[in-house]
């Protein structure tokens, strides 16, 4: 059976820079250790499995996995999926609910089409949790994480700690531009530091952003396979949240910046607000398509 795929670039309006996803549309009949080995030869940060919705409300059942692991959320894999179920059904003449709703492992997903004169360009989400803040880690382990000195990691608005709206990652606030460029992730102190808390990534961001007034914040993030990861929804939504926390604000919203150090900038806009009552964190972004076949699985 041929199964069709699609790739697109998320959080970017340009091809080529952002970050890639690969989406499998035709998912029903493989097994979890075949997802994980065609995630693995995609090569992306994550790629996402498209299968009916257990609950027919539902728009779709969504699994996402990473090149060692399933897991539960993650930003640009729904914004990209979003996108690229919309523009598909619309290209047919069937479009989509502005609203779809995805089922994940973290629970359920909405997700908002985002449209400019009639046009799907990008999607929105709203993160499946409220924020939970974990372990607290010390400047001096976070700056040897990121082959940076202690005086490196700014701790006045928060120190480096486990934050969490789904999916959780260490955030740290670094006190330069210039020292944000220079991180380089080292291997053996993730593995005295990381995992802690279910984390297993670090994300570094700083609030002087050099040149690019575009941004309210520019931001990295690594992986524990020493890799970069260009845009991270997941991510970018937790530190705004802590952001919003620590500063004791209901609304936020915050432009950030990713991707410029490694050539593929990205742009995530993230929102706190309250809604009904309670905290509310969305994430949202361009995206473009970039490629689509098909391949087949020899059982």
């Amino acid at each position: 059976m041929n199964r069709r795929y699609v790739t697109a670039d998320v959080f970017t309006d340009t091809q080529f820079h952002g970050n890639p996803l690969a989406v499998v549309l035709d998912a029903e009949g493989l097994s979890t250790s075949q997802m994980q080995a065609i995630t693995a030869e995609f090569g992306y940060s994550e790629t996402t499995f498209v299968l009916p919705p257990r609950d027919a409300a539902n728009t779709a059942w969504v699994r996402i996995f990473t090149p060692s692991r399933e897991i539960p959320f993650a930003g640009h894999p729904n914004i990209g999926t979003a996108f690229v179920l919309a523009t598909r059904a619309a290209a047919k003449g069937t479009p989509l609910p502005d609203r779809l709703v995805f089922e994940e492992g973290a629970g359920l997903v909405p997700v908002t089409q985002m449209k400019e004169r009639g046009r799907v360009v990008g999607a929105e989400l709203t993160v499946p949790e409220r924020l939970t803040r974990a372990s607290v880690l010390s400047a001096e382990s976070v700056a040897a994480c990121l082959s940076l000195d202690p005086g490196d990691i700014r701790t006045d608005a928060h120190a480096p700690q486990v934050a969490s709206v789904g999916l959780p990652f260490v955030v740290a606030e670094l006190a330069s531009r210039e020292a944000l460029r220079r991180c380089v992730p080292s291997l053996v102190d993730y593995k005295k530091v990381l995992p802690i808390d279910g984390a297993t990534s670090i994300y570094a961001y700083t609030r002087d952003f050099g040149d690019d007034t575009s941004t309210d914040i520019q931001a990295r993030m690594f992986t524990p396979r020493m890799t970069e990861d260009p845009a991270t929804g997941s991510a970018t939504a937790a530190a705004v949240a802590l952001i919003a926390d620590v500063r004791g604000v209901s609304e936020l919203s915050l432009r950030a910046g990713q991707g410029v150090d490694m050539g593929r900038p990205s742009i995530l806009i993230t929102t706190v607000d309250v809604h009904e009552g309670r905290p509310r964190v969305r994430i949202g972004g361009k995206c473009v398509n970039v490629m689509e076949g098909t391949f087949s699985i020899e059982n």
